[in-house]
């Protein structure tokens, strides 16, 4: 059996395309429930907008990097939780606020703004922590990643819908809302199409390897839930907040992971495998703590 390290994913440029798109067309989705009200919410909040930060940009890389540092996965592996702790909120945290009846209103403004600092801060944090760690550094090293060029998709994939969706809900609210209500249910369908495409042609990489991921991913993927948990609790927010920031940090748009994956690194193995894992993962541990707090109604 190959190492993982050696292991590539199949991908098409046809089926990149399409994923490219796809990506696109959720993030303009996710876009047309975002108004520039939910901006100006935020920083009438300054407290809430410095915590969402400081959890998803900041402490969830860096307690990446220190967790990686610790269980030493194979190099592949850890650039994948290296490109999974960079990207920012998923675009399902929101309902999964509303379920666990959090702040829906907090979650999406964070959403806003995550999405707007993740055109920058994804491609830095990832580049400034696999570029720390010496056994993923040799990789980018021999992949020669453009991290100008790492930008440059980001914008397309995150900015340039986040523009058109903000404004097409800003000139047409009405028309936009009723996109909105069709195109955000598409995103967990979208995801789960994008991991059967990328591994239609690759399923005996996907079993033969699935194990060394499994107990990585489901790990990173509480630690970043009690990260955002922990972290409001510290700063004494309601517990409405808690629930939302915890479920805002452990809940990662892996579906951009997966795609810059395969645009950059050519499905390297370990990072394939370990995005799509977390895309499935985060989506049953987030539901099951949604529902397990929709039964709490006071802090316990």
């Amino acid at each position: 059996m190959q190492d993982l390290d050696q292991v590539q994913i199949n991908f098409d440029s046809n089926g990149l395309w399409v994923l490219n798109i796809a990506l696109a067309v959720v993030m303009f989705g996710v876009a047309l429930g975002i108004t520039f009200d939910d901006f100006r919410a935020l920083l009438k909040q300054p407290k809430l907008v410095l915590i969402g930060v400081l959890s998803q940009f900041v402490l969830l890389p860096l307690v990446t990097f220190l967790l990686v540092i610790l269980i030493k996965p194979q190099p592949s592996i850890a650039l994948g939780m290296f490109m999974v702790a960079a990207c920012p909120g998923g675009n399902i945290s929101n309902f999964m606020t509303h379920l666990a009846k959090g702040n829906t209103a907090l979650s999406v403004s964070l959403t806003a703004f995550a999405t707007f600092l993740a055109v920058f801060m994804t491609p830095f944090n990832f580049h400034v922590y696999s570029g720390l760690y010496q056994p993923t550094s040799q990789i980018l090293k021999e992949v020669q990643l453009d991290s100008f060029e790492l930008v440059k998709l980001v914008i397309l994939i995150l900015g340039v819908p986040l523009v058109l969706g903000m404004t097409f809900r800003y000139k047409l609210p009405d028309l936009a809302l009723k996109l909105s209500k069709v195109l955000k249910p598409l995103s967990i369908l979208v995801f789960g199409a994008i991991v059967v495409i990328a591994f239609s042609n690759n399923m005996d990489v996907f079993h033969n390897y699935i194990h060394h991921v499994l107990a990585i991913g489901i790990g990173h993927n509480i630690i970043a839930l009690l990260l955002g948990f922990l972290l409001a609790k510290g700063f004494r927010l309601s517990f409405k907040n808690q629930k939302t920031l915890a479920i805002e940090t452990g809940i990662q748009n892996s579906g951009l992971g997966l795609l810059l994956i395969f645009s950059f690194f050519n499905g390297l193995g370990g990072m394939a495998i370990l995005a799509a894992f977390w895309g499935i993962w985060h989506i049953i541990s987030g539901l099951i703590l949604a529902l397990f707090w929709s039964k709490k109604i006071n802090e316990f």
